[in-house]
């Protein structure tokens, strides 16, 4: 099916095509200078942490938060389409994205003990729509994305800067990024073609394994307990410049290097979220496809390779966030035109509504902290109760899942 056009998009980076998305044929086409960054984690889930038994204290409020989600930083810069990655010592690193239609090469750390954002090294290619990946080292690989064309970077959190590594054989856009059992990384899609690639960290090389059996641009991609990959869904252009949404979904096997068919969800979806629950499944929820913005979800099964009908939510969730919590539960904030989010409990199959956001944000970022927070940050959006007239983001949302309600932003917090 075609998906719909992004108003609030064509608003916000007036290079983009008639679709209202991204395409590597059309990104390639244009002569405007700087523009766009991958939405962290990319369907990949972060690993679960244990928190500790108290949260840390969030400098700049007078008390503590009465409600589940609550206001800190802002961000330095307004971004929307960044990238956000836990670092061993517990901070977040923001890296690149977008604002007002001009890709950023700015970077900034988020420390959740005072919760404040600081400037940290800048990438030599400015990026949006990019891949970020923590690497067993405890560096993170920056790779492609809009600007970045073939392009990456390593990030070395001793030094705070970003240096070149290796290069992709190919741009890549929306492309997928996971960490494999064996350290190197699998990037795929995100191109005209079904190819992919591997990164060794241990050489700095991007090299060839075997192609997709579909073209696809910002599917899901989610490492299974077995080490295998599942690719899900996504787009792919059409002769006309408008995407086409994909129920199919693919493995990739680490020990033969090939991608084998698997089960096809229920419906076609893009900019949808997936995350691996603690059994094992994979939650795949909302999107774009064969409706406008899809509140179903549905779970895989790696034991028998097919997709099951789960409960749906309770609103539709474009370019939402997912993030899985500590207890097993998953939390999918925002999106498209929202400020609402929903709390999945894997036992019972079922969404319930938690508090909302005090922003309505898509294609923000999303990141579990040790302590069971869950930081919310920038994206393209407006105050809750405004007119829909999108912005980028420099404010950020606290979510503790022990209270389990959203509080409204403070001023310091308003749009950039």
């Amino acid at each position: 099916m075609t998906i719909r056009p992004r108003s609030i998009r064509s608003l916000a980076s007036p290079a983009i095509g008639p679709s209202g998305r991204w395409s590597p044929a059309w990104a390639r086409g244009l002569a405007v200078a700087g523009l766009l960054v991958a939405v962290s984690l990319t369907g990949c889930s972060s690993p679960t942490q244990t928190p500790p038994t108290a949260s840390a204290p969030i400098r700049g409020l007078a008390t503590p938060p009465t409600s589940g989600f609550s206001p800190t930083g802002p961000m330095i810069t307004p971004r929307s389409d960044q990238t956000a990655t836990l670092l061993p010592d517990g901070l977040v690193l923001i890296v690149g994205g977008y604002d007002n239609g001009l890709a950023l090469a700015t970077s900034e750390l988020y420390d959740p003990g005072t919760g404040i954002f600081s400037p940290t090294g800048s990438l030599a290619n400015a990026r949006y729509y990019h891949s970020a990946t923590l690497l067993p080292s405890g560096r993170v690989l920056i790779a492609g994305g809009q600007d970045g064309t073939n392009t990456a970077e390593l990030y070395d959190p001793k030094t705070g800067t970003f240096s070149p590594t290796g290069s992709m054989a190919i741009e890549r856009l929306l492309q997928s990024a996971t960490l494999l059992p064996n350290g190197r990384v699998l990037v795929a899609c995100g191109t005209d073609d079904a190819s992919a690639e591997l990164y060794d960290p241990a050489t700095g090389v991007f090299s060839p394994t075997r192609s997709m059996l579909t073209v696809r641009q910002h599917a899901t991609a989610t490492l299974l307990p077995d080490g295998r990959v599942l690719i899900a869904g996504g787009e792919i252009p059409a002769p006309n410049m408008s995407e086409i949404a994909l129920a199919s979904a693919e493995l990739y096997d680490p020990a033969t290097g090939k991608f084998s068919p698997t089960g096809s969800m229920a419906r076609d979806r893009a900019w949808d979220t997936a995350t691996l629950l603690l059994d094992g499944r994979v939650l795949v929820a909302g999107g774009q496809g064969d409706q406008e913005s899809p509140s179903s979800a549905e779970l895989y099964d790696p034991a028998t390779g097919k997709f099951s009908p789960t409960g749906s939510m309770a609103s539709d969730h474009d370019s939402a966030t997912a993030t899985l919590l500590s207890d097993g539960r998953v939390l999918i904030a925002g999106g498209w035109g929202t400020v609402t989010a929903e709390i999945y409990d894997p036992k019972t199959g079922t969404f319930s509504r938690t508090g909302s956001m005090a922003y309505f944000r898509e294609s923000a970022t999303a990141t579990l902290l040790p302590d069971g927070r869950v930081l919310i940050a920038g994206g393209e959006g407006a105050p809750a109760g405004e007119p829909l007239n999108s912005s980028t983001l420099s404010s950020a949302e606290l979510y503790d899942p022990k209270i389990g309600t959203f509080s409204p932003a403070s001023p310091t917090n308003a749009p950039g």
